[in-house]
């Protein structure tokens, strides 16, 4: 069994949109979709992938704007965020208007999640790490086989996500790149909420926010 995955870029945001999927049994799941179902679809038949869920790191509105049409079109569950996200989801009709994005509805999760949980995708089997700070109920998932994680507006080359956002939390935040996410190995990649990839290893050495030298443990 083996991780695949293709990055897809959606919405005015430029989202990453994460399909995954099991090469050993083509069953997948899509992480963050943000919109652009349609698209999001066609390349998931591309690849020939089955869905089989919906995964979500957080409730705002570029990462979670198409789920609740994909859950419903396809009778996908969807799994995550942490329910300290349930405020941020119900308020995507609103956050949609606001930022002129198409109409967004609001669902709720077949399955809130929980730092320790796991969330499985065909064969592969993704350890949860709650990581609050961007969002209070932000959510990582990591596939330790391949050494490579989802970490949303978590982290991202060379910054951090935004804190500024209701209950968000700077503090939080540091404590959770620095102490849940490093510690699973610098060799670790990453897949952020936007832009390109990176891994763990750099972010500890340059970036200017959580670096080892930026940071005073």
């Amino acid at each position: 069994m083996t991780l695949q995955c293709e990055i897809i870029p959606v919405t005015p945001f430029q989202q990453n949109c994460s399909l995954v999927w099991d090469t050993a049994t083509m069953r997948g799941a899509l992480v963050d979709a943000g919109g652009e179902v349609d698209h999001l679809l066609e390349r998931v038949r591309h690849h020939g992938v089955q869905l089989e869920k919906l995964l979500v790191t957080h409730g705002h509105l570029d990462h979670a704007s198409g789920v609740q049409d994909l859950a419903e079109r396809l009778q996908l569950p969807i799994e995550g965020p942490h329910e300290d996200d349930l405020f941020w989801i119900e308020g995507l009709p609103q956050a949609a208007k606001q930022y002129g994005f198409p109409p967004a509805r609001s669902f709720t999760p077949d399955r809130w999640l929980r730092h320790g949980d796991t969330v499985t995708v065909g064969s592969l089997t993704f350890d949860v790490l709650h990581c609050p700070g961007h969002t209070p109920g932000h959510v990582v998932f990591h596939h330790a086989p391949s050494r490579v994680a989802f970490v949303g507006d978590v982290l991202f080359q060379g910054s951090i996500g935004r804190t500024d956002f209701p209950r968000g939390n700077h503090a939080h935040l540091i404590d959770a790149i620095r102490n849940r996410l490093f510690p699973l190995g610098d060799d670790n990649r990453f897949v952020p909420g936007h832009g390109p990839m990176s891994t763990f290893g750099q972010e500890r050495k340059s970036n200017p926010y959580v670096s080892d030298a930026a940071v005073k443990d």
